[in-house]
């Protein structure tokens, strides 16, 4: 890896606690900061304030540090090559989403003069300059890996990307073929003038600026069109194997044909330039649930409004002239700060689709097979193995496919009456809704609570919700205000005259796909007290009435944050009364400020502080006597590490917990969620063992600083750990 550090994204605190009525200077402590001899106790300071703005990391900025960890990926030599390039695609396609949502939303509060500021006391302008700053940077960098690394390092492989200047004859030949016969037909030039005003373009679609010299048919002088590339087409086309280079696969970019073939879409005129750019614009969906008498209704005229929101970033080719770009800046009505000149195609996310269909399997991670567990592989019912103990399942190390399998024998199971489940991201064409559908097909009772605001699932949803519908399943869309993010299946089955509840509980979507390459816990269980809680949220969620009072479960919006809290607090206790005080928090994300400030409570106490944080963190770890019990790591790899798992030491009597929330504001108190305790002593010290594991990797584990950068961890003289291998030859049938 060429840089183990990634950039700032705030500035040093001092290394004294805040003293707000000591002196401005306070001199500096004379303590031993080395590794040798005896280390000097940092007193806590009670008085320290916790909601000091320097004591929190801007959420944004955070973001932004998680992406460029990826795009770190690409240049670590221990993913095979294929993977590299995916993660570098994956860094465009994270950063368009960060532009269309992040981004996005800082200018939208600009527009409207919102000088509301997080807990990092960061004003919306100041963000958006250092976002500028990094981002630019960091684009730059990943079209210089692109080009001076990955590119040649495919080409050694026998995979090359063919540029205009280096076709051969007969591949120009076929590139003009293709031309006319499948660009020309579904291309449509526009000319700008009087009677053809700047065309609205869809979002991150490619299109070119063309320059034009002479007159057309109707004696208009030449001047500038837009030729926008056909959204039907691939990015790159492969070419005929026949024209490729022995022992080669050879690629060429749509861009690249229509760039040399841009001449023919203008007869009779000189094409001067022609420069692709590519729009990002705001796809934020804005659905006001105080004005909304139908969601569904309301959000099919939001995503078709998404398409043409407000721009937010402009791509252009480098060598696009600077008066051209100005235009375009103009048209759009952006600033210089949010032009990116690329050394590549402008639309790198589309490339994903050609790794998919190059077969060199030696050039990608090796496939495993999932494993089940034992209780599992026996032959007979699903319910008779749950209901003599709960199982557990870690994927993608281990199967999804009893999750989908339990739904198949429901909805086939006579004694089976009752169907409850909630859907947030799910796919197309799931088992999960196929299994859904054959029940209510065969008159039981099916609920199924879809969120349908889940970001960029929309469409998917709203259809899913129409066929469930069809087939005599009851479609809830949860409740207005809160997005539903509970995972969440609930099943009632008649058992020898009495009914039995049977539940599944996680951390993870109800989608197949992704089970494979996301890590998250499964939970399935028959335990009376979790399965009548589960029982009562879906009550809750489709009828009306004050909260419902739930055991053991913990319920965001009513009683997630508050729980959390009060168990963070619990450890701090235990630590001030001389005890061990340790807890381990894994999460996709940190930023909720009361939970950080419980955070700093504990780590004060001598609490240590083990945090798994894989995306945003606001907190800031490291400050004496304030945060210095504190250590926060990022696990990136092979999988998405998705997992929110929480355990709590407890004065020897620990707790383990699974939840599908994250440690944000917007989890804790504007969604529906679930967090459950594992009950199973079993089952509990398997999951800390997995979390233990995680705080022993030096292979895939970035360590955050006080100052807000990502350090590497290096193996060293000590024996390489990766987390995601160990798990994967734990739990994986073949790995």
């Amino acid at each position: 890896m060429e840089d183990s550090r990634t950039p700032d994204t705030g500035s040093a605190l001092p290394e004294a606690p805040f003293d707000e009525n000591g002196p401005a200077e306070a001199p500096p402590l004379r303590v031993n900061r080395t590794r040798t001899g005896i280390q000097a106790k940092v007193v806590p300071d009670p008085e320290a304030d916790l909601s000091d703005p320097r004591l929190y990391f801007n959420r944004e900025l955070s973001h932004l540090q998680f992406n460029i960890r990826v795009l770190e990926q690409a240049l670590d030599p221990s993913h095979p090559l294929l993977n590299r390039v995916m993660f570098l695609l994956i860094f465009s396609s994270n950063m368009d989403e960060f532009f269309e949502i992040r981004v996005a939303g800082l200018k939208h509060q600009l527009m409207l003069g919102n000088d509301d500021t997080g807990a990092d006391g960061r004003l919306p302008r100041s963000i958006l300059d250092e976002i500028s700053q990094v981002a630019h940077a960091q684009v730059e960098r990943q079209y210089q890996i692109l080009n001076e690394q990955l590119i040649p390092a495919l080409e050694e492989k026998g995979l090359r990307f063919r540029r205009r200047g280096d076709w051969s004859e007969a591949q120009a030949n076929w590139v003009k073929d293709y031309f006319e016969e499948e660009i020309v037909p579904v291309i449509s030039p526009i000319g700008l003038d009087p009677s053809h005003p700047f065309p609205r373009l869809v979002n991150k679609s490619l299109n070119f600026i063309v320059e034009l010299e002479g007159k057309d048919a109707f004696g208009r002088e030449g001047g500038l069109a837009i030729l926008p590339a056909p959204r039907s087409l691939p990015r790159v086309i492969a070419l005929p194997d026949a024209l490729c280079a022995e022992g080669f696969n050879e690629y060429v970019f749509l861009s690249s044909m229509i760039h040399a073939h841009a001449q023919e879409v203008f007869p009779g005129m000189k094409v001067r330039g022609c420069y692709q750019f590519r729009l990002t614009r705001n796809a934020d969906l804005a659905v006001d649930p105080e004005e909304v008498s139908d969601l569904a209704t309301a959000l099919r005229g939001e995503l078709l409004a998404r398409r043409y929101g407000s721009g937010v970033r402009l791509e252009v080719a480098d060598n696009c002239p600077d008066d051209l770009a100005a235009f375009l800046l103009k048209q759009f009505e952006l600033e210089e700060a949010d032009l990116y000149r690329v050394h590549g195609p402008v639309n790198l996310t589309r490339m994903m689709a050609v790794l998919g269909d190059i077969d060199r399997p030696e050039l990608s991670y090796r496939p495993f097979t999932p494993g089940v567990p034992k209780p599992l592989n026996k032959s007979g019912s699903l319910f008779d193995a749950i209901s003599s103990q709960d199982i557990l399942l870690h994927h993608p190390f281990q199967s999804f496919k009893p999750i989908e399998d339990l739904l198949a024998e429901a909805a086939r199971d006579p004694a089976v009456l009752a169907i409850k489940q909630t859907l947030y991201r799910t796919g197309a064409d799931s088992p999960i809704v196929s299994a859904l559908v054959e029940a209510a097909r065969n008159g039981k009772e099916v609920t199924v609570v879809i969120e349908l605001r889940a970001r960029f699932d929309e469409a998917d949803n709203l259809t899913l919700a129409s066929r469930l519908q069809e087939a005599g399943a009851i479609v809830i869309y949860g409740v207005m205000a809160y997005k539903t993010h509970a995972k969440m299946i609930h099943i009632v089955r008649r058992e020898k005259g009495d009914l039995r509840y049977y539940a599944h509980l996680g951390t993870g979507n109800y989608h197949s796909k992704t089970a494979k390459l996301y890590t998250d816990y499964s939970l399935l269980t028959a335990n009376p007290t979790l399965c009548e809680d589960v029982h009562k949220v879906f009550q809750q969620l489709s009828g009306m009435g004050q909260a419902r009072q739930i055991e053991t479960l913990l319920h965001a919006p009513f009683t997630l944050h508050p729980k959390m809290v009060e168990m963070i607090d619990r450890e701090a206790k235990n630590a001030e009364k001389g005890k061990r005080g340790h807890l381990i928090i894994k999460c996709n994300s940190l930023t909720e400020p009361q939970l950080i400030r419980a955070l700093y409570r504990a780590s004060q106490a001598g609490v240590e502080c083990d945090l798994i944080i894989r995306g945003m963190c606001c907190l800031r770890p490291g400050i004496p006597g304030i945060s210095d019990n504190i250590r926060v790591r990022s696990v990136i790899g092979r999988f998405l590490e998705h997992t929110r798992v929480f355990y709590f030491h407890n004065g020897g009597k620990p707790e383990v917990w699974g939840s599908s929330a994250d440690f944000m504001a917007r989890n804790m108190f504007h969604r529906v969620e679930t967090c459950f305790p594992f009950l199973d002593k079993k089952i509990a010290a398997r999951v800390r063992k997995d979390l233990e594991t995680y705080l022993v990797d030096n292979c895939q584990s970035w360590l955050l600083q006080s100052d807000g950068s990502y350090i590497k961890q290096e193996v060293g003289d000590s024996a390489p750990i990766s987390v995601q291998e160990t798990l994967l030859y734990a739990y994986a049938t073949k790995a």
